[in-house]
Formats: C-alpha cells, structure tokens, sequence
C-alpha cells in the first residue's frame, strides 16, 4: 500500500480496480491464452510480463487478470501510458512503492524512458518492490531477455471464438441496459461476421453489437405507443461491418450517373413488368394451349425451348440473376399480393436453406424427370403446364409470405439462376461504411416512406440488405434498394469473373444437392449413351410402360449424385464454370438449328450448319474447363496430390461431357 495519504492520492486516478472479463471462448488459442495468463498470475519470481498484439485486444484486462490472480492481488495495480508518463509524470515512478505497474504501450515510449523502465522491471530502482508489465503491439527487443512475454491473437486467427464473444456481449449489454434477457443470436449471422477481419478487434466488436442492440430496439418501437420490450431476436440486418476493399471493380453508375437515374425510375419497371411482361406471359400460355402443340409449327414452343433457354444460360456469367428481376411468375405472385387485404406472414429466416435447399433440388429434378418422360420440349400444353405450375407456386407463397418467398427459397429456376450467377461480371451493392454511418432508415431493406432522393418502396424482396451481399445469389437486380437508397450507396458494378467463390465463401447447406442434380439433366438428356446396354431399357423415355420409363430416367439422373456426394464441395464449385459450359452445349442445337424458324412460313429463316453448332459447343466446353482450372487453383490453394488428381477429373468429365452432347 502507499506509504502516505499524499502518494495514494497523487497514484488513485492511475489505478485499476479489477479485471473487466476472462479469457472468452474455447478455441485452442484460447485456451492457450487462459494458460499463459495462468502461469504469469502462478510466477513464484514476479518476472516482468510483456503482452503483445495488434491494437483492440484487450492487452491492459490480462494484465489485471494476472495481476488478481496472484499473490499480490491485495496490493495496487496502476496502469500508466505514454501520456501520463510525460513531462512531471515521470515523477509517478518514485511513489510505486510495492505497488505493480502496467505500462501501456512501452513501444511508443521515447528510448531514454523505455531504459529507466528496463531498470525498473530488472529490480534495480531504490525503493520499488512490486511487479512490472508492459504491453505493445510491436516488438521491445530490450525487455526480451527479462520478461514472460504471451502474444494475444487477433479475432480473425480465433474466429471460432466469435460466437461465444458475440453472445457474452449481448449478455452483457443486456445486463446494463436493464433487460432481463438478451436477444438470441441466429448462427447465421456468426457466420457471416466470421468473414470480417476485425481489424479493431474486441473493441470493434463490442461497438459492433451495441450499434445493432440500439438499432434493434429503436425498430422494435416503430408504431408502438409505449416503450417496447427487447427484441427477441436479432436481424442480420442490424450488423454492420467495414467491408474490405474490394479490388477490380468498376461502378457503371458512377461512370454514368444518368444510366442510374434512368435504371431506377419506378415508371420503367412498372411498366415493363406489370404492363408488358404479365400480359406477354398470359398470351403466350393462351398459345401454347390454343396453338399448333409441336414445335415446329408452334412460334411460342421454340420461342421457349429454342430461344430462352439457351439465352438465359448464355447471359449468366455477364448479368447474373437478371431475368429473375423481370420473371413474370413472381409479376404475377406480386399481383395476387396486392389484390388480397390480409396482412402476410415474416417468412423464417435464419437456417432456412436446410430445409428449402433440398426441396428446391427435388422440385428441379421432378421438373426435369417430367420434361424428358413426357417430352415436353414437343408438347405445348404440356409446356404451358410447367409454366402454370411454376407461376402456382409463386402466387401461393405470396399469399401467405411477405416479399418473394418463393423467389428467395424454393423456384426450382431462381434457384439455378441463383446458383450461376456467382460466375457473373456484375454485381449489386452497397458501401457499408456510408450504410452504417448515414442511414437510420434502411428502407432499402425494410421499405419506407421517401427520403431525400431516395424513392417509397417495400423494401428489398429477398430480404437482404444490399451492403450484406457477400453473393449474387441473395440478388435479383430488381434496383429497389437503388430506388429506396437517400445516400447513393448502392453501386452496380463489374468485377472478375466468379468472384463469389472464395476459399471462405459460406455456401448454403444444399446447394450442392442442386449442382448434382444439374449435372444429372444432362445425363438424363443423354440417357441412352451412358445406359441404353442395360437390358430391359425401353426404346424410348415417352413411349411404353410407364414403370420402366420413371427408373430409367431417376437412375440417369441419379449419375452424377453416385459419383459426386463424396466429393470436397470445393471441388464441385469449382466445376461450376464446366457445368455451365455443359448445360449450355446441350441446349445450343436447339437454340442454333431451330431458332431461327420462329419466324411464320414465307418469312426469312435461319438454321446453323451442324459443323458450326460443334464448333460451338467445342468452344463452349473449353472456355468452362479454363474457368474450372483457374477457380480450382483459388478455392484449393494448393497443389498436391489430390488437386492433380481433380485436374485430372476435369479433363475426363470435360471430354466426356463434350462427347456426350455432341450434336
């Protein structure tokens, strides 16, 4: 203790209390940690400590903790910085006494102190008989020979401590906001932070989740007429990080800014989808039943099989998810939306793609088992029946849900769309930084009321926050956070190609059920080179018992899942690029020999010479294997055994597959 009430008062301002927490989390490097500081607190020779790491973490609360958890827990522990140690503060050292001292950041402090406070931790002052430690955030090669020196990992080496940081504050803040239970904490959200770097660390996290308590609350009161209680959950919506600088990316709005003003006009979009696109979708189902039903001789079946198809495929790698912006089962899913009065449900969020995932593969194998058994590329009504199906289960989900359920969740074509779209050049987004510091509103997700340039809108219709894209497939380039956005946030831009896939990419749970199941319909397609030696094959997938038919096709579907399940899923998205190529060569036959006879008899038509449809799909084919090479060399990063033998796997299935839809 000082040895007078005048040293107690000139050190009181200087000293710490207690220790603020423990070492959080289970993690190796946690516990490590929790042993370092153990051991240092158990010291029987009192050796200076020093504790290093980048800024954030907490150095000065291990330092307590070493500190209260030894036998000098009764004296005082003051904690000086650079500051205080200024000038006439130098004078603070010859009132320690057997009190321990902290210096805080010894790396910044001028060489001539930082010689005296070597003294001073080697036992060689006068009058001083407590215990030394220090912390920096770079190397102090004069204290290496004498002090225990414990380095502090950063969060991004403990990301599997994030969880267990993240709810411990929530508690915490909680506790001290009042609230007799904290918010829970979707997995969700733990996995998405877990992609931040937290280049500040654990006081970048706890601003983090104060910022999101404090939104979470204030939208909680929204409409309410007294205080509301603590939200029970909390939205992804409300956690806002500094995303990392995103290299070789190009804004088109801020290149032209009239090309944004003229892309996000509510007059456009209106028009075209509920004045163009749903009755242009009623007409062609009108003649698709009313009309010719093979495909020569009906317009709207090639304009279907021979013309979108192949178009759609074509555009994924330029504007992603596009059509979905313009599809007209969900114009007519938002009419039925709009007619009926009753308020709709929040559709659950959180882990919803375990179990909407593999449905939505099921429903894409169904679809794709019904158009080879019942021929439905020959078949207008049949085809019209696909479209009305589709079109039936976005106007049920609109009826129940906010928004477009069933475009975020469970289309069988917004998923595939979804899928290829990572590959795309352009993407939708928003600055967090400008999100997080100028908005309060967040119509862009929320919907709201117009603000400054920012138009009325109901908000986002997947759900998501554009400055929380981390993937193309949670975008349907509707423009509505452009429309709803008063700061100019939002950018369209383009960027490398596939830019999604990334080692740390968190991909939904099912998503690879959906890319076997693709790989399956071109197997199925060519079901008689891959399994017409087997007996009992039927000469025919749409003529002939119906039993035999059914089995063949769900084993030819099932080829690629036998061979595939056991695969890295990084070796399956890194096919992406090949299984687009593969699925585009299967459709461009149709599409080259037959789309140029859309047209009526007596008007020009057109048909490619086969050797160009080959070439064609030949070109196709090479350009998806180089992708493939070159997102394989980023997903796996390395190059051992196991990654030449996927090389290798490429070039099979690339020959193979080009074999295999010949034309």
């Amino acid at each position: 203790m000082p040895d007078s009430g005048t040293d107690f008062q000139r050190l009181a301002p200087y000293v710490l209390g207690r220790a603020r927490r423990g070492v959080v989390g289970s993690s190796r490097y946690a516990q490590r940690l929790r042993t370092a500081v153990l051991e240092a607190a158990r010291d029987a020779d009192r050796r200076p400590v020093l504790i290093s790491g980048e800024p954030g973490l907490e150095k000065d609360n291990l330092a307590a903790l070493i500190h209260f958890g030894s036998g000098e827990r009764r004296r005082l522990l003051l904690r000086l910085d650079t500051a205080d140690l200024q000038g006439s503060g130098r004078q603070l050292l010859d009132h320690l006494g057997e009190n321990s001292l902290l210096v805080s950041g010894i790396d910044r402090i001028e060489p001539s102190l930082q010689q005296r406070l070597v003294a001073l931790a080697r036992g060689q002052e006068p009058g001083f008989q407590g215990r030394v430690m220090f912390t920096s955030e770079s190397p102090v090669p004069c204290l290496d020979a004498i002090v225990i020196s414990i380095r502090v990992p950063p969060l991004r080496v403990r990301r599997s401590d994030l969880g267990d940081w993240l709810r411990y504050q929530l508690r915490l803040q909680s506790t001290n906001r009042g609230w007799n239970r904290a918010p829970q904490l979707p997995d969700s959200i733990v996995r998405r932070l877990q992609n931040h770097d937290f280049p500040n660390n654990i006081r970048e996290l706890e601003h983090l989740v104060d910022r999101a308590l404090r939104q979470a609350h204030q939208d909680s009161q929204v409409g309410q007429t007294s205080a509301a209680a603590p939200p029970t959950v909390l939205p992804e919506a409300v956690f806002w990080t500094n995303q990392r600088e995103r290299r070789l990316r190009f804004d088109l709005w801020r290149w032209k800014p009239q090309l944004r003003e003229w892309m996000r006009s509510p007059s456009l979009w209106n028009g075209l989808l509920f004045g163009l696109v749903s009755w242009l979708f009623v007409a062609a189902n009108l003649a698709l039943w009313l009309g010719p039903q093979n495909r020569a001789e009906n317009p709207v079946l090639i304009l279907f099989w021979a013309w979108w198809w192949p178009l759609i495929l074509l555009t994924y790698p330029l504007v992603g998810r596009l059509w979905c912006a313009i599809c007209p089962f969900m114009v007519w899913g938002e009419i039925a939306q709009r007619l009926t009065p009753w308020r709709k449900r929040v559709w659950p969020h959180g882990d919803s793609d375990r179990w909407a995932a593999p449905l939505l593969a099921a429903g894409f194998a169904a679809i794709l088992v019904w158009e080879e058994v019942w021929n439905l590329e020959d078949t207008a009504w049949l085809s019209s029946c696909l479209l009305l199906l589709i079109t039936a289960g976005a106007v049920l989900s609109s009826l129940v849900f906010e928004k477009r359920f069933w475009c975020r969740h469970l289309c069988p074509v917004g998923g595939m769309n979804g899928l290829f779209a990572k590959l795309s050049i352009l993407e939708l987004r928003a600055e967090a930084g400008t999100c997080g510091g100028s908005c309060s509103s967040y119509a862009c997700f929320k919907g709201g009321p117009a603000d400054g340039e920012g138009l009325a809108s109901k908000g986002c219709p997947l759900g998501t926050h554009p400055a929380h894209l981390s993937d193309n497939r949670d975008c349907v380039l509707c423009l509505t956070c452009a429309q709803a956005c008063p700061n100019r946030s939002v950018q369209l831009r383009l960027r490398p190609p596939a830019a999604d896939l990334q080692p740390r990419m968190q991909p939904p749970d099912g998503e690879r059920g959906l890319i076997l199941v693709l790989a399956g319909g071109i197997c199925l397609h060519h079901w008689q080179r891959l399994l017409g030696w087997l007996p009992l094959t039927p000469d025919s997938l749409q003529e002939g018992a119906l039993l035999p038919r059914l089995s063949i096709a769900v084993l030819a579907l099932a080829l690629p899942a036998m061979a595939g399940l056991w695969l890295d899923r990084r070796w399956l998205y890194a096919g992406l690029p090949l299984l687009w190529s593969l699925l585009l060569a299967r459709h461009l036959p149709l599409g080259m020999g037959e789309g140029g006879t859309l047209l009526p008899e007596g008007w020009p038509q057109w048909q490619a010479d086969p050797h160009v449809i080959g070439f064609a799909q030949t070109l196709v084919v090479v350009i998806g294997w180089a992708g493939a090479v070159a997102l394989s060399q980023r997903l796996m990063r390395s190059f051992d055994r196991n990654w030449r033998i996927g090389m290798a796997g490429l070039v099979l299935i690339s020959v193979g597959g080009r074999r295999l839809v010949a034309h």
